[in-house]
């Protein structure tokens, strides 16, 4: 067992077979695609038994590849505000919020004290006023506060994930986006062709680039599977 340390990342490597690894994110990948042809079939069953997969899988592959404590963490509240975002109602979805924002909380631990570039926080900056502002009259009124706080941690997350390089900083934007598409349909905004897939693809690459990109950083690989 050895410890490597790079600036804002502690990593354990314990060397479990890299089998195990590969068949965690080959199932990861399974998953993903049954949930996202689930979603465009309209078949409801399969997106219920698929989506409450996804999380654990990453963060079970992620573990097995030494990732920081904070990343396995991170994963799992994302799993169960996965879970809660299930159930169709509204005190759910606003503690599935928390945990998301929970992970957000975490991400940004993880990143340390890293900055991203000058411009990267003006174009957040813009981002996310110039979708706030025109959605907050026509979000429901108590979930307005909710969702600002809420779009604030996203965007700060978004932004400094881009001090771990393009690929967790492709993750962020991604999560960003995913996110933002949800808070349209929820202010019942024109949404694109099958909407469920579009948050759900640009999720799931979100939750798996981050999850490169933090290894990558910490464990100075090229690529997340060997």
């Amino acid at each position: 067992m050895s410890t490597t340390r790079t600036p804002g990342v502690t990593v354990t490597a314990s060397a479990p077979p890299a089998v195990l690894s590969r068949a965690l994110l080959a199932a990861f990948a399974l998953a993903a695609a049954v949930d996202l042809v689930s979603l465009l079939a309209g078949v409801e069953l399969g997106h219920r038994i698929a989506k409450p997969l996804l999380m654990p899988l990453l963060a079970a592959y992620a573990a097995t590849r030494g990732a920081p404590k904070l990343l396995v963490v991170a994963l799992l509240l994302g799993w169960g505000g996965d879970v809660l975002l299930l159930a169709d109602a509204d005190w759910a979805f606003l503690v599935g919020m928390g945990c998301f924002a929970a992970g957000h909380v975490c991400y940004l631990a993880l990143f340390g004290r890293r900055r991203a570039s000058v411009p990267l926080a003006i174009a957040y900056t813009a981002a996310l006023v110039g979708t706030l502002v025109p959605l907050w009259p026509d979000l429901p009124a108590e979930l307005r506060i909710p969702v600002a706080g809420y779009s604030l941690l996203l965007a700060a997350m978004a932004y400094r994930s881009g001090s771990l390089g393009l690929t967790a900083g492709i993750g962020g934007a991604l999560f960003l986006l995913s996110d933002t598409l949800i808070a349209t349909g929820i202010a019942e905004w024109p949404q694109l062709p099958a909407p469920d897939v579009w948050i759900m693809a640009t999720y799931i690459a979100a939750q798996y680039l981050l999850t490169a990109g933090v290894l990558t950083q910490a464990y100075g690989e090229r690529s997340t599977a060997d």
